[in-house]
């Protein structure tokens, strides 16, 4: 059975509730759908497991994590969560890679962690938002600008105000295109932008407006937290949903990698948040670039390091973001996809990597053009004369950010959901596996067996994930046991630490004095055991927090 859900069009939160009991009501095998936290509002925050029960437990498989829109106006990334769900459950069974990855692992999907903001900023009028459902859009701000929908629209976008001391101009060849006054340029007609709406407590002079506090919950987590970030919260996991996702990820120390989804220019983000590449582990920098070029190749997305090329000021470098806590303390190799690069795709050369606006006007005309040509009056309303009362004759309109920076139009949405989900799948596919290769019984006479075992790492990554995990202490010693039934163990512990299990990443060059040393991928353990009856056996299970368990069973005989 298959079920059809249409990627080519966004999905408010009760169409997208009902694709996901759908999915859990067609595979009621692979697919457990529960709820991790009640918002503001009381909508549901979604939590997906997927995974094939027959072949073991969720906790002794590797698991992948994908999470999506915590940022409200983001919903392109809720869109690609949604697709992995449905890209798994609907090709189990007939793509072998699919069907080898439920079996062998789980997956841990939050399609939207901020549904009440996704649903201020996906129904009219449509809110640039980015918090969540403690405030309505504007109650978080005590006075100055509060951005609403003041022509009765549907959008809210941008007020033109004429202002001598304005720096703003109307391009000499689109005036509906809006370009910066030069130094020392007098003469002409200028302009302030503001978003559109009304102004609180205005002195008639200045129009103050006040940061947005409500709910980045980017910024929520443990790690690194200052309650000086954008929408911080009160303190870490002080917002339900991040609370929930909190649960989610202590609940499940087998995740092995995460992905989490934004909107902001068509890159794949890597740690660090805080430091340069020349600092960071160089086997873990080694490593993040090795699967980031898996994900260029697959998506197309430059992999860039969030600090060095992602922060526009060194000195207010990001804290108390999901990559802080994941990476930099629990050492799970974590990636943020900004997905949809408008600029790119309207023919823009790629010279920046954060921006907060078109860079000039021939930048601006090649996406105008490109936005009123594939999205229309959506994607940009035209500026309209409007008697603001208390700014005067003003014009409204200009770009729709929502659904022209942050989304694409639905006509492109499904490509870049598919090539975002394979290189999930790639991602996952990378993790630390271990398996009992062998158990060896040797008869030694007087009912005693020389019981060997041999275990190994079969992943790509090694059964800590990173070299972070091991200096922060939390990576878990692989294991190695034999139990025994009719028999007993007289030689050496029943249960062997194995310590870490290396993984291919730290091999992809033939061996050199001067590259990285290679660590032991496999590890052999011998027992005396001593039988009590004609049918004894033993079973050998390895253990890895990260690996998964894999068990194998011998008679001694």
């Amino acid at each position: 059975m298959t079920v059809n859900i249409a990627f080519d069009t966004y999905h408010t939160f009760q169409a997208m509730t009902a694709h996901l009991q759908a999915l859990a009501k067609a595979y009621p095998k692979l697919c457990t759908l529960t709820s991790i936290a009640k918002s503001f509002q009381g909508r549901d925050v979604w939590f997906v497991t997927i995974t094939n029960p027959d072949t073991g437990p969720g906790l002794e498989k590797p698991g992948f994590y994908i999470d999506a829109q915590i940022h409200a106006e983001e919903h392109a990334t809720s869109a690609t969560a949604l697709y992995a769900c449905a890209y798994l459950l609907n090709n189990y069974g007939s793509d072998e890679e699919v069907t080898r990855l439920v079996d062998q692992m789980v997956f841990y999907i939050i399609p939207r962690i901020n549904p009440d903001g996704a649903e201020n900023a996906m129904t009219a009028p449509y809110h640039p938002w980015c918090g969540n459902g403690r405030f309505l859009p504007g109650e978080d701000r005590l006075e100055g600008l509060i951005p609403q929908d003041i022509t009765g629209d549907g959008y809210i976008v941008q007020m033109r105000v004429p202002d001598t001391k304005g720096e703003w101009k109307c391009d000499s060849e689109n005036p509906d295109i809006m370009v910066q006054r030069e130094p020392g340029e007098e003469g002409g007609e200028y302009f302030r932008l503001y978003p559109e709406g009304m102004i609180r407590n205005y002195d008639g002079v200045h129009v103050h407006i006040e940061m947005q506090e409500d709910g980045n919950m980017n910024r929520n987590f443990p790690t690194n937290w200052t309650p000086q970030e954008y929408g911080a919260g009160e303190y870490p996991f002080s917002e339900p949903e991040t609370a929930g996702m909190r649960d989610v990820i202590l609940a499940h120390p087998n995740i092995t990698g995460m992905c989490a989804y934004h909107t902001h220019g068509g890159i794949i983000l890597r740690p660090s948040m805080l430091q340069m590449d020349s600092e960071m582990s160089p086997p873990d920098l080694a490593l993040y670039k090795a699967l980031g070029e898996v994900g260029e190749r697959l998506t197309g997305y430059p992999t860039i390091s969030v600090y060095e090329e992602f922060t526009p000021d060194k000195s207010k470098a990001r804290h108390g973001t999901l990559t802080d806590w994941t990476y930099e303390e629990m050492g799970i190799i974590t990636f943020g996809t900004e997905l949809w690069d408008l600029e790119r795709t309207a023919g823009v050369p790629k010279e920046g990597y954060y921006n907060l606006g078109p860079r000039d006007a021939a930048t601006q005309r090649l996406v105008h053009k490109w936005v009123v040509d594939n999205v229309g009056d959506h994607g940009f309303r035209p500026w309209t004369a409007f008697d603001h009362p208390q700014l005067g004759p003003v014009e409204v309109g200009g770009m729709v950010y929502i659904w022209s920076y942050r989304n694409p139009p639905g006509k492109l949405l499904e490509e870049m959901c598919h090539n975002n989900v394979m290189f999930n799948l790639k991602h996952a596919a990378a993790a630390p596996r271990v398996a009992v290769d062998t158990v060896d019984v040797e008869a030694l006479g007087a009912d005693l067996f020389r019981v060997t075992a041999v275990a190994s790492n079969h992943g790509y990554l090694p059964t800590n994930l990173s070299d972070v995990a091991v200096k922060n202490g939390v990576a878990k010693p692989v294991e190695l046991k034999i139990a025994c039934e009719g028999a007993e163990v007289v030689m050496n512990p029943a249960d062997v630490k194995l310590g870490n299990l290396a993984g291919r990443n730290e091999r992809r060059y033939a061996y050199s004095n001067w590259g990285q040393q290679w660590s032991p991928v496999t590890r052999k353990v011998e027992w005396l055991v001593k039988a009590k009856g004609s049918d004894a056996a033993v079973t050998v299970t390895v253990a890895s927090e990260k690996g998964g368990t894999h068990r194998k069973v011998a008679a001694l005989s």
